[in-house]
């Protein structure tokens, strides 16, 4: 009997000193399941970069169909541009927070199949002592305690030992769970990180290729504006020759004028009482108005008068009744039509199709002199009207009724 309870004694040394050795190795090793920390997801910014960029295309998509939006057609291309790059930026960034995220998921997953497999060492261990032992080792060890105290202290300490066993077989199945759950995470990294650089990829031929397109839109948009501010220097420049001729004309008038013997001169047919009266030479809407204009070019040109918009074609009246003074190509006004009204009064008449008088022709109020044509390649078919009271540009439309 002495040498059973000395052969136990030593058993439960045995035990013990396994004990200790487990309860070192989880407590101290042991390691929470490292939560997944929610991903950056910049999806949201490049959504919102993206549908920055679509709006930026469909406003280009309406800028090509006019011709003096040039600037405003370089601006959007540089905006598109920015917009491209700031789109790879963007999904720069997301691949570096994805690789972060795979490499912090990674290192957890070493952790957790490290301490798996010690975990599941010693729980082969233990099954293997439990099972050598058989059920009743337990009883044993109870039944050979010397006194009621030493029997609560055995009891108690293969209480500790079933709840270590207990919460070993709980750690290696969260392990095996937590193993999972991350492989599983990588799996879905890599993947975000495989179409974030197709995207990238993607985003970078599209910036190259908006680059290319955009260096072929400067020429052609320098080209054009070239084109535009060659035409604005020759409109000036037909503004003040036109300015010339009247002045020849007046100086013509006054000199006939006084001449001895002259006929005095008849009274103007444009009157301040028709101010706001006259009827309109040709109906349509107004496409430029008199005054001063700022094109999108930043070029300013200044309009003598206003421009009419009709068809092609369309019958030109006379507001006044006078004298056919010019009619022939005057430059940038097209084919034009000057009727002196009398003591230094004008209306001209440009961008006409066709003119119905010539030169000293005589012409009554409302009498048909011309058509509506096209002289401006930036512009519809359209009459440009001015009235010129002692030879100096005023609006037209304070001559003209109201309404029509």
């Amino acid at each position: 009997m002495t040498a059973r309870l000395g052969r136990t004694a030593a058993s439960m040394a045995r035990l013990a000193c396994i004990l200790f050795a487990f309860a070192a190795t989880p407590a101290g090793a042991q390691q929470p399941p490292v939560s997944q920390q929610e991903r950056p997801k910049p999806r949201e910014e490049l959504d919102r970069i993206r549908r920055e960029r679509a709006e930026l295309e469909r406003k280009a998509r309406e800028l090509k169909s006019t011709v003096h939006n040039l600037s405003e057609e370089r601006t959007n291309l540089d905006r598109q541009a920015d917009a491209t790059a700031r789109v790879v930026v963007t999904l720069d960034r997301q691949i570096l927070s994805i690789s972060d995220e795979a490499a912090d998921a990674t290192t957890n997953l070493v952790q957790a199949q490290d301490e798996l497999a010690v975990k599941r060492a010693i729980l082969r261990y233990r099954v293997r002592e439990i099972y050598k032992r058989g059920g009743m080792f337990t009883l044993e060890a109870m039944l050979s305690a010397n006194s009621f105290g030493e029997l609560l202290a055995r009891y108690k300490y293969l209480h500790l030992v079933a709840v270590r066993d207990r919460t070993l077989v709980t750690r290696v199945t969260a392990l095996g769970e937590q193993i999972g759950t991350q492989r599983q995470t990588l799996v879905k990294l890599r993947n975000d990180a495989e179409q974030s650089r197709q995207e990238k990829a993607d985003e970078e031929r599209r910036l190259r290729a908006l680059e290319q397109q955009r260096g072929r839109s400067m020429v052609q948009a320098e080209s054009q504006q070239q084109q535009v501010e060659a035409r604005l220097a020759q409109i000036a420049k037909d503004e003040a020759r036109l300015t010339s001729v009247l002045a020849a004309l007046e100086d013509a008038r006054r000199r006939a004028e006084a001449r001895p013997g002259a006929t005095p001169p008849a009274a103007s047919s444009l009157r301040t009482s028709d101010l706001g009266k006259l009827d309109w030479p040709v109906d349509g809407t107004v496409l430029y108005r008199f005054g001063r204009v700022v094109n999108p070019n930043n070029a300013t040109l200044r309009w003598n008068g206003i421009g009419i918009g009709a068809a092609a074609g369309t019958p030109v009246k006379a507001v006044s009744a006078g004298t056919v003074e010019y009619a022939e190509r005057f430059g940038t006004y097209g084919l034009m039509v000057i009727v002196d009204h009398g003591s230094g009064d004008y209306s001209l008449y440009g961008s006409l199709g066709k003119a119905n008088v010539a030169k000293n022709a005589k012409v009554t109020k409302g009498q048909i002199i011309g058509t509506v044509g096209t002289s401006d390649p930036d512009l519809a078919a359209h009459l440009h009207f001015e009235i010129r009271p002692n030879g100096r540009a005023v609006d037209p439309l304070g001559w003209l009724r109201a309404n029509r």
